[in-house]
């Protein structure tokens, strides 16, 4: 290794003293500040910076840099400060590498207007120096001005580089800017490069348009992992997690390994598609990153939105470490599986446990109370939330309380709450006071309620329907048909009831009144043995959960092909008696079903699991999870 004194002969510029001092003297003051600098002895140093700054004496360059680097590490924002003084003092002019650190150490420490300053200051910029402030600006989310400093970098002929546009990528808001930057990557015969193809993946799909992230990745061979992350990602986050799944296994067929970035997007996939048996499969990939808190969380939120509470709980309890985001999952999951009075219980264990609650916390504390009538632990956690957590109450807690108060009967303290609201109450929020009219069958106050609804959302059909229901639940059957000729009027259908079942890594879908299913006459059979069981035991159908003009048998035969009885009866033919029967729908169980399958559970010995828009039911032994509160 070099001597330090070797350094200082590589490096040391001509030297200037305004007083008699020699040159011995001078080697030797420069000689120790070099020392305490690469020992990073930051008082010493700066000590010693002062002695040389009073005999007009300047070290090298790289000396100035380990300075600053110390700063840095030290957290030493003053004492960066006085380096970028010493270094201007008296008309010095450092050198642009330097300058590009001091640029750098601006923006670590997050003072982007000093950083700025000294950016305009320079006589002359080169690449790094532009790259260093744009990248800082997007990053620190002022896209506009990263995206002007682009247009400025351009005009005074300093070509971009690789991270000059994966930087400024993050910044775009439109597609517009995008293809602007695409043209300059091209032109500059960047394309290929692997950051700049991974930045224009990622924005592609930050703009919703997963497409054409496509058609980048598919331009030329991939050979880098983390291509095939960004692209894996962008679909899972655009909710297109079938192309996310495919695209995996793509990559596995390639060659790569799956990485903690890859398989957080497939376990975001699984999530959102329910799909066990392929989340279960993507954790034997985790297993030898048993200590990545980002996996763990995203296991223990797929298990929970698949409706594997045992799964869930184990992970979460194996967990070598938590953080705020673990806790509001595991929270959240117990409580839209019906397990609230465990949730809560979880809750004052997170408290104990020293973690703060975070808003999303607190909105997981309220659905639990809701989803279970804890109307004065609901009150308890709204009222306390700024006080004991310092959380603003927002449309999501609203939202909890309004649903809490609407299923407990007290719609009128519920307007009240939604007119007390901080922020103005938007059409999910008149959604939830909607629904609970429903619930209590105010056919007055949900006219009210709907016209807000579709104010704010004229397309809104399940508004629409909603109050369609209502009217049929009270055999108003005129009003039932005005509301459906304006839906037809508007270009409205009702959404038909859809469910879906997973069986060997294949999803069957099931539509009431749809004969496509391959084995839908087997379905049916086995149905009809289903409901005939049922009936011996003291299955009735509740026909009032048919809301259409149907009569006797009519109306019968209308709840006995709900998409979800047709997914169960396809389950108990094909899933092992051991098995646990799992099933999505698109629209919130019915009363009818939800006594189906309780008594289901029980005739044949079987546990079924049902996730609806809202929330889980587990059935078993003629029982459910929410204990008949939904």
């Amino acid at each position: 290794m070099k001597s330090v004194t070797t350094k200082l002969k590589l490096f040391r510029p001509a030297l200037t003293s305004r007083c008699s001092y020699s040159s011995t003297d001078q080697t030797l003051l420069l000689n120790e500040f070099t020392r305490f600098c690469y020992q990073r002895d930051l008082p010493r140093a700066l000590k010693s910076m002062d002695s040389l700054q009073s005999h007009g004496l300047w070290a090298d360059s790289a000396t100035y840099s380990e300075l600053i680097k110390c700063c840095l590490d030290h957290r030493a924002v003053h004492e960066g400060n006085l380096v970028c003084r010493h270094l201007y003092f008296n008309g010095n002019q450092p050198m642009l590498f330097l300058v590009n650190v001091l640029i750098n150490m601006y923006v670590k420490f997050n003072l982007l207007d000093k950083a700025h300053n000294l950016f305009d200051k320079m006589p002359q910029r080169n690449v790094i120096s532009w790259t260093t402030l744009i990248s800082a600006y997007s990053k620190h989310k002022h896209h506009q001005k990263a995206l002007k400093l682009l247009v400025l970098m351009l005009r005074e002929s300093v070509r971009p580089n690789v991270y000059t546009y994966s930087s400024v990528l993050r910044s775009c808001n439109g597609m517009s800017d995008v293809r602007m930057i695409q043209c300059g990557i091209v032109k500059e015969g960047l394309e290929s490069d692997v950051f700049v193809r991974s930045a224009l993946i990622d924005v592609f799909a930050k703009l919703g348009e997963p497409e054409d992230a496509l058609s980048v990745f598919d331009e030329m061979v991939t050979g880098d992992a983390i291509v095939w992350n960004s692209i894996i990602g962008g679909f899972a986050q655009n909710n297109k997690g079938d192309d996310a799944l495919k695209l995996f296994k793509r990559m596995k067929r390639a060659g790569f390994t799956a990485e903690q970035a890859t398989l957080t997007s497939v376990l975001r996939a699984c999530t959102g598609l329910a799909l066990l048996e392929l989340g279960m499969q993507a954790h034997v990939h985790i297993v030898k990153y048993d200590r990545d808190l980002i996996l763990n969380n995203a296991l223990v939120d797929m298990y929970c939105k698949c409706g594997s509470l045992e799964d869930a709980r184990r992970v979460f309890r194996q967990m070598k470490e938590r953080d705020v985001i673990s806790w509001s999952t595991m929270v959240s999951g117990l409580a839209q599986n019906g397990y609230s009075h465990e949730a809560l219980k979880l809750f004052e264990a997170m408290k104990a446990s020293g973690t703060k609650p975070n808003y999303v916390t607190v909105v997981g504390v309220l659905f639990a109370c809701s989803h279970a009538g804890l109307l004065e632990d609901g009150w308890y956690y709204f009222r306390e939330m700024k006080k004991l957590y310092g959380i603003e109450p927002g449309r999501e807690h609203y939202g909890c309380m309004i649903d809490l108060l609407g299923k407990a009967g007290k719609l009128e303290d519920a307007v009240k709450l939604l007119n007390e609201m901080d922020c103005e109450p938007d059409a999910v929020t008149w959604r939830t006071l909607l629904g609970a009219c429903r619930v209590q069958g105010n056919m007055v106050l949900a006219e009210y309620v709907a016209k807000k609804v579709l104010e704010l959302d004229p397309e809104d059909a399940g508004s629409y329907t909603v109050l369609s229901n209502i009217y049929a639940n009270s055999q108003r059957w005129d009003s039932v048909e005005e509301i459906r000729t304006r839906m037809r009027y508007r270009g409205m259908k009702k959404e038909p009831g859809c469910s879906w079942i997973e069986v060997n890594k294949k999803i069957h879908a099931f539509i009431i009144g749809d004969e496509s299913h391959p084995m839908k006459a087997e379905v049916d059979k086995k149905l009809n043995q289903l409901i005939h069981g049922l009936i011996g035991i003291g299955y009735v159908p509740e026909t009032d959960f048919v809301l259409q003009d149907l009569e006797g048998e009519q109306m019968e035969d209308s709840l006995r092909h709900h998409s979800e009885k047709l997914a169960l009866a396809f389950g108990l033919m094909t899933l092992p008696s051991e098995k646990v029967i799992r099933i999505r729908k698109n629209l919130r169980i019915c009363g009818d079903c939800h006594v189906f399958f309780k008594l289901a559970s029980k005739l044949e010995r079987r546990s079924v699991v049902i996730r609806d828009p809202i929330r889980y039911h587990h059935f078993e032994d003629g029982k459910c999870s929410c204990g008949d509160y939904w």
